[in-house]
């Protein structure tokens, strides 16, 4: 069956934040007397920061993420771009109408941004943010609720990302994955969560779409 819908988490599948969030980790533990390796940073990539810095400093962690955010969001302009050849396809699919979201745990207001600095701002049909849901991904409610904004079925809709959270999220939603090789995590480490594709280039969904 064709697909008709996709949805994509945003950073590190959309745009190249990564460099972005790694020097907030490395900024936020320094205030606080902790130091951390870049290696321990992209470790915490990926669930919400609530949970990422609970498991770091519990008692702490309020605080740490206010000023992880603070720093992220000055620097943010300095850093973001989106990754190759996203504009030109997500274009592309439009074209041929397929519906595109994005599903992210990220809040309302850096989404926002991210996609404004990237040009990426018009492309989608639904935004799920951390704001709009109970739970975060891997649990279904993001890719559900993003599925049932747009009318759409699990069938026909695949979700992209480059962390198992994206992946699992979107077994547990029951709709079909695909993990992106150019993910921090590596490419083999996602396809140890079984998506249902991989994405070397972000042009490679235009043969999965039928485009």
């Amino acid at each position: 069956m064709n697909i008709h819908t996709i949805l994509f988490d945003l950073d590190g599948t959309l745009i190249d934040t990564n460099e972005l969030i790694i020097a907030s980790f490395i900024h936020t533990f320094n205030q606080y007397g902790k130091h951390i390796t870049r290696e321990q940073a992209i470790e915490f990539i990926g669930p919400p920061l609530k949970e990422s810095l609970s498991i770091a400093d519990p008692e702490m962690a309020d605080d740490m993420i206010e000023t992880y955010r603070q720093h992220n969001v000055t620097n943010h302009d300095d850093y973001v771009t989106a990754f190759p050849n996203v504009s030109s396809t997500l274009k592309e699919l439009l074209n041929r109408n397929i519906q595109l979201g994005v599903v992210t745990t990220k809040m309302r207001g850096t989404v926002e941004m991210g996609l404004q600095t990237t040009g990426l701002n018009n492309y989608f049909d639904t935004i799920v943010t951390l704001d709009d849901v109970t739970y975060a991904k891997p649990h279904p409610e993001p890719v559900v609720k993003a599925m049932t904004s747009l009318g759409a079925s699990p069938e026909t809709t695949l979700m992209v990302g480059d962390n198992s959270h994206d992946i699992e999220a979107g077994h547990n939603a029951g709709v079909k994955t695909a993990g992106v090789a150019w993910s921090l995590k590596g490419k083999e480490t996602l396809l140890t969560y079984k998506p249902s594709y991989m994405l070397d280039d972000m042009h490679d969904l235009l043969g999965i779409a039928g485009v």
